[in-house]
């Protein structure tokens, strides 16, 4: 009896996370534009970033994690923490609100964190979208009190760059910990293989 509750249990447990999953954007990239408009472009990047990290930390175990390659290094957490900030960067860029820093720390959950930064990387990419002209587009930081502005360059080689480049630490990272990515992921096409 407790073993049939406890396999229910389970079994529920496991259709609510993937009813959740499949709501999630990017597990596909979306279509592409039928101009190159600025800001297309630019939403074009972001939704590379966003299919990339939605395969990335898909699946990822308490252990993946945990998990970092030495002592000095960000674990995997620590590491969507950090791509999580970077998407509010990105998305505060195009909503033209600061970053305030320091800031109080959210106390985030791993899903928490994947379904944010995920959120954020479609809400960027949309505002971007259409966009003719995107030199409006300006990081703002308020670091106590001291306001400075970065024009949208520094947001291309800046914030979004190095979220892909985190995405890729965590694809490593899942690999060393023993649970490879999707095989069938191909960030060529956008589209990963039944």
């Amino acid at each position: 009896m407790k073993i049939t509750f406890l396999l229910l249990g389970l079994m529920f447990t496991t259709m609510l996370y993937a009813q959740k999953n499949e709501q999630l954007p990017y597990k596909q990239i979306p279509e592409y534009a039928k101009d190159f408009a600025a800001g297309n472009v630019v939403a074009r990047f972001i939704d590379g970033l966003g299919y990339r990290f939605y395969w990335a930390t898909e699946g990822l175990r308490a252990e993946d994690l945990e998990f970092k390659p030495a002592e000095d290094i960000r674990s995997t957490f620590e590491s969507l923490k950090h791509i999580y900030d970077l998407t509010e960067v990105i998305l505060n860029a195009v909503e033209k609100k600061p970053n305030i820093r320091p800031r109080e720390e959210k106390k985030m959950t791993a899903e928490e964190l994947r379904a944010g930064s995920l959120l954020n990387i479609q809400k960027a990419s949309e505002l971007f979208k259409d966009k003719e002209e995107i030199s409006e587009f300006i990081i703002l930081f308020d670091l106590n009190g001291n306001k400075s502005e970065l024009p949208v360059w520094n947001l291309m080689n800046g914030s979004i760059a190095d979220a892909i480049y985190h995405t890729g630490q965590i694809v490593s990272y899942r690999r060393m910990s023993g649970n490879p990515i999707n095989p069938k992921v191909n960030v060529m096409m956008g589209k990963t293989g039944e």
